[in-house]
């Protein structure tokens, strides 16, 4: 099931498309069986991210080649960090170039909604606690990472997580293609077969660091090709299987 949060006029809703309709859901899709309602005309939604994370955990140096470009080390456990919520934005909006940085990179990522609360669990359980998969483009003032030696402003700034265009519930992580294109120029193109630590690993190890709440998302990662924006680029994060994120650069 494909689930998308959206707005129609001064209303915010869970919905989900069936068939090629959308429809409002009923109750939450954090709830075991989402109930599709009302049929929605699709030219009066305006498409948000598809969820509201109370926080983003992001991986850092999770694919052998981007580590390679970087000349650093494989890591022997995942490199986390957070991105508070206020950097989370939905499709088509604009991402902001703060005053203070000179270089704003796109990273193309794919991105995990946890779908129950996730404490303490073992790998191989990890599958049950997630609702699905998004594309998610984890944005960062490269001179600003430099210079700070730590990651929290170069990864922090408003409008620096774009998220959708929906959740995939029904979703195998492995093998996929993962690509940004640059006002529609291919930059990065990889595959999830590059991951150091894979999804369900990845799920784990955080949940035993802090507790992962229902709609939090794991950001599993950028492959090689980061590079630059700049004031007025559009760039689009596509993944196999879960459509096409599209954002510019103000």
């Amino acid at each position: 099931m494909q689930i998308y949060r959206v707005r129609i006029k001064d209303e915010v809703l869970y919905a989900a498309k069936e068939s090629g309709t959308f429809f409002a859901l009923e109750n939450s899709p954090f709830e075991p069986v989402p109930v599709l309602g009302r049929p929605l005309d699709e030219k009066k939604l305006t498409l948000l991210s598809p969820c509201q994370p109370g926080k983003v955990v992001a991986v850092g140096l999770n694919y052998k080649k981007h580590a390679a470009e970087l000349k650093m080390t494989l890591p022997e456990n995942p490199l986390l960090f957070l991105k508070p919520s206020t950097t989370v934005i939905g499709p088509d909006a604009e991402i902001r170039y703060p005053a203070m940085s000179s270089r704003v990179d796109y990273e193309a990522e794919l991105g995990v909604v946890i779908g129950k609360i996730c404490s303490g669990i073992l790998p191989k359980d990890a599958g049950g606690y997630i609702l699905g998969y998004t594309c998610l483009n984890d944005v960062t003032a490269r001179d600003l990472q430099s210079i700070d030696g730590q990651w929290t402003r170069a990864k922090g700034f408003d409008t620096f997580c774009p998220i959708g265009p929906y959740i995939e519930t029904e979703y195998d992580w492995r093998g996929k293609r993962v690509t940004a294109r640059l006002n529609g120029e291919v930059k990065q193109d990889s595959t999830t077969d590059d991951l150091i630590f894979g999804v369900d690993e990845l799920v784990a190890f955080i949940s035993n660091v802090m507790t992962l709440n229902p709609g939090d998302v794991i950001a599993t990662g950028t492959p090689s090709g980061i590079g630059p924006m700049q004031r007025g680029d559009g760039v689009e994060v596509a993944i196999e299987g879960l459509g096409t994120l599209k954002n510019t650069l103000r």
